[in-house]
């Protein structure tokens, strides 16, 4: 009676889903040894960097060093105007919308190459 051969050296694992806030923390305080209130406040001091440099008085701009650029974009406001509905052709109004402030994030060079 021949036996089966049980599968070959197992895949290095790959993430299924992105990590939870819990999952980051736990990375983290793995890879420096840091303690989990430690971690936290690297975080949230992070946080509040970027929240710093994105409202109406800051500088509107925010790079974290080879991954990526976040900046906001003023949108001019837009009047109502006709067009044709793309999915059944009749003419429809498009409604006006009011001047808005956008995040764009833009990836660097260090991101891109992750890939």
């Amino acid at each position: 009676m021949a036996t089966r051969k049980k599968a070959a050296a197992k895949k290095s694992a790959t993430a299924k889903k992105p990590p939870t806030k819990s999952e980051i923390l736990a990375h983290i305080m793995k890879e420096t040894g840091y303690t989990r209130n430690e971690v936290q406040v690297v975080l949230d001091s992070l946080y509040g960097l970027i929240e710093k440099n994105m409202k109406p008085r800051g500088a509107g701009a925010f790079t974290l060093p080879g991954l990526l650029k976040i900046r906001v974009v003023k949108k001019p406001a837009t009047k109502a105007r006709k067009g044709i509905n793309p999915f059944t052709g009749e003419e429809m109004m498009f409604k006006a919308k009011p001047a808005r402030r956008v995040v764009k994030i833009t990836p660097l060079k260090g991101l891109k190459d992750m890939l």
